[in-house]
């Protein structure tokens, strides 16, 4: 679950104004729906009304304190107990542009298996949007409760996603843990903050465009589109398809690497007569390798300096007659990629070279790769 402070912004305002109180009252009023939802008559029974007042002001607390911790990165001021790793994609939405993002922190340095993520998207140029009532308000800020859990071995990684609109920002990603007795002040909670600056591709000019290319660790049908907030908790969900974004580019030579992306803006008559060809070429880097520009081979691009052309795989195309249904490309995006067996590779670092060709416009454009193949 998400928290959107318009929602109660209006009605929370009591001893403090402003988005400051209406995020945080907002994360409160939500904690504490969710709480009573899922136990109304046990709570009744073991809170009396002071009681509850003192977890609405713990919780509230916790809002407070995550946003202290992003105004003071915002101001220069950065303290963190634990180090947050970033990695993003970009996909076209409905209005502006989807940032799927994914946050990885190392087990060990957490002592709680609980926390908070505060994000906040604020315009580099200074500029912020204002409410009809002149509240000042960021492109995007939301509180999640996040889990702090991993397999043994295995980093923490928390995904979500959010929607601005194209241009340049500083995001702003404060994590703290949570204490599972609210009315335990006297634990040191660890935190972080994470300053991201982030600039936000333009997926509405008509061009043909591609998402993100992505390397997956597999792909899973999904029972059912997501909508709403689900789609900031789950925002690698396409349509029926959940993609479960690789979190290294190294690969061992039993695995499969598994590309996948989207295409925008196809073009065709009326939007539908659409025909888009796809070709994936490999190169490995070869430090000795040397580029004899006396010869070419229209098979495929030249390799670059330093590298072997290895191999193609059969090019992909994309008409009217190969997807099920009916389908506009000037609306939906075409979701295309390929799975390579790595068995046959050498250990070395790889280029994967794409090219998206629209054969109704002549509009082509080109992907890369990269990649590396280690042992077995």
């Amino acid at each position: 679950m998400r928290w959107n402070r318009e929602l109660v912004a209006s009605g929370n305002r009591r001893a403090r104004s402003g988005w400051r109180a209406a995020v945080v009252a907002l994360w409160v009023a939500c904690a504490v729906t969710a709480t009573g939802a899922s136990s109304a008559s046990s709570q009744q029974n073991r809170f009396d009304r002071r009681s509850q007042d003192r977890v609405e002001e713990a919780q509230r607390k916790e809002g407070e304190a995550l946003l202290s911790l992003a105004d003071a990165a915002m101001s220069g001021r950065t303290a963190s107990d634990f180090a947050i790793r970033w990695s993003n994609d970009f996909f076209k939405a409905q209005t502006g542009t989807f940032v799927p993002f994914t946050v990885t922190i190392e087990r060990s340095s957490l002592t709680a298996t609980h926390g908070l993520m505060y994000v906040r998207a604020a315009r580099r140029d200074g500029a912020a949007a204002r409410s009809r009532d002149g509240v000042e308000r960021y492109p995007f800020d939301v509180i999640f409760p996040v889990p702090l859990t991993a397999a043994a071995w295995q980093p923490v990684r928390i995904t979500r996603g959010f929607a601005v609109a194209p241009g340049d920002y500083d995001v702003y990603v404060a994590l703290r843990e949570r204490s599972p007795d609210p009315f335990d002040a006297g634990k040191r909670l660890k935190s972080a903050v994470l300053k991201q600056p982030l600039t936000v591709p333009d997926f509405w000019t008509g061009e043909l465009a591609t998402s993100t290319v992505m390397l997956a660790d597999s792909i899973d049908d999904a029972a059912a589109p997501v909508s709403g907030d689900e789609v900031l908790q789950r925002p690698y969900v396409i349509g029926t398809h959940e993609i479960h974004r690789a979190a290294e580019t190294s690969f061992r030579r039993n695995r499969e690497l598994i590309v996948v992306f989207l295409i925008y803006s196809a073009s065709g008559t009326a939007g539908k007569d659409f025909d888009i060809e796809v070709d994936y070429h490999l190169f490995r880097r070869d430090a000795d390798a040397r580029v004899d520009s006396g010869v070419t081979d229209s098979s495929h691009p030249p390799p670059r300096a330093g590298e072997r052309y290895v191999t193609r795989t059969p090019p992909q195309r994309f008409r009217p007659s190969s997807i099920a249904g009916e389908f506009d490309p000037t609306t939906g995006p075409i979701l295309a990629g390929q799975g390579i067996l790595l068995s046959s590779f050498q250990e070395g670092d790889y280029r994967l070279g794409i090219t998206v060709t629209d054969l109704v416009s002549r509009q082509s454009l080109s992907r890369d790769v990269m990649f590396s193949v280690a042992g077995s």
